[in-house]
């Protein structure tokens, strides 16, 4: 058995089908956990739980196998996709952790999980995972990555507030610069991490872009069909995969058959060149969210605040769906019933979801109508100040609710 582990590799080859399955398992693991979680009403504690003892069950499947089998290898990337998703969503839904504080976070432990990883086995190459150790390193960094790159990516839409289809093409464009670099030269296993990280954001945007509906210019597909869809893709890829052994390494090699003739010469000018891009990326962020918070302003024509009291019943929620509207007028309507009950813990703990629901579909409903955001999010600040304030005031917190429901109208 240990011989045979240190001869057969427990992951498959980095092609092109690697690359699409990968984006596939990330698509259809982001849409059916919304579908679970959202949909479905599980609610995100439960879900996590889930995922989570599903993940203990397909690692435990998956490591005791001598080589890398195509079905039981993907299921876990389909479950890390999910859960690293979900660890993230509760720091920052639950927790209250800054995006950019989660992004660093994760950056710093997967830096942590790599140090470790070479230090013991002197190599960070996924073509030698033949041993144990390698592969729960492996595992480990693969779970960290896809935490990761739900961070960034979320904090790149928050930073932005680009909508489901824009925000494909920056994570996208990335990959094929990262691309290109592998094929100038760049060091192989550096590219492939920063490709692997990519994905995560590039297929929960596709995601959320064929799911979100017309009017949040999506495709209108919902999470249950985009589930259905990419994962019969993922079925009938694997089962090719299955039959052709395309991605099959037959040997210890560590190095694959397709790798790109480099020198330390060469890698060292490509992480220039990887330097550049990642300038030209955040100074593309740095523009794209000044831009926006200057055409947020809540201000009218005259230059003057423009809140509720200003503009015309619906005139704020004129461009927004309106099965959200009426999700958040549910939620705020069920906080007064608690505030008016004298059950302020309650009422703190109802209104935490209006919060949630709107921070998730921040990068849905700001395109559509930015003033009429920034309005609603500050009568939506008001309303969580006041049902939170540590002096609770019964009648401060009803006022600031009946506002926030006339906005809402």
């Amino acid at each position: 058995m240990n011989a045979r582990r240190m001869s057969v590799s427990k992951v498959p080859a980095v092609t092109l089908w690697f690359w699409i399955i990968k984006i596939l398992c990330t698509t259809v693991g982001e849409s059916f956990a919304d579908w679970v979680n959202v949909t479905l009403g599980v609610g995100l504690h439960t879900t996590t739980m889930i995922f989570s003892v599903l993940l203990a069950a397909v690692l435990a499947w998956q490591l005791p196998l001598s080589r890398y089998v195509p079905g039981v290898y993907w299921l876990p990337v389909v479950v890390f996709s999910v859960t690293g998703t979900l660890y993230t969503d509760i720091l920052t839904d639950d927790l209250r952790v800054p995006l950019a504080v989660s992004t660093a976070v994760f950056a710093v432990a997967l830096a942590v999980v790599f140090g470790f990883w070479y230090a013991r086995e002197r190599t960070l190459s996924i073509h030698s995972i033949a041993t144990l150790p390698r592969e729960l390193f492996y595992w480990l960094a693969v779970l960290v990555t896809f935490a990761l790159g739900t961070a960034a990516g979320d904090w790149t839409l928050q930073l932005t507030g680009w909508g489901p289809g824009v925000s494909v093409l920056l994570p996208a464009a990335a990959i094929v610069a990262i691309l290109a670099g592998w094929r100038m030269g760049a060091n192989p296993i550096l590219s492939f991490w920063l490709a692997y990280i990519l994905t995560r954001p590039l297929g929960a945007n596709l995601g959320d872009w064929l799911a979100s509906g017309r009017s949040n210019h999506g495709l209108g597909l919902g999470t249950a069909a985009t589930s259905a869809i990419f994962l019969g893709a993922i079925l009938a890829t694997v089962a090719y995969l299955a039959v052709s052994h395309a991605d099959v390494i037959e040997g210890h090699s560590g190095t694959p058959a397709t790798a790109v003739a480099t020198t330390p010469v060469r890698e060292r000018i490509m992480l220039g060149y990887y330097g550049i891009v990642a300038v030209a990326i955040a100074a593309m962020l740095v523009w794209s969210a000044g831009r926006l918070h200057s055409v947020v302003e809540p201000e009218d024509e005259a230059g003057q605040a423009l809140t509720s009291s200003t503009v015309a019943p619906g005139q704020l929620t004129a461009h927004f769906p309106p099965d959200h509207i009426a999700k958040y007028r549910a939620i705020v309507q069920a906080t007064l019933v608690k505030v008016q009950a004298g059950d302020q813990s309650g009422a703190k703990t109802t209104i935490t979801g209006l919060e949630t629901a709107w921070d998730n579909d921040e990068a849905q409903l700001r395109p559509l109508d930015r003033t009429a955001w920034g309005v609603l999010d500050h009568q939506i600040d008001d309303a969580l100040r006041a049902v939170r304030a540590r002096n609770h005031d019964p009648a401060k917190a009803t006022a600031a609710l009946n506002a926030l429901l006339t906005a809402l109208h």
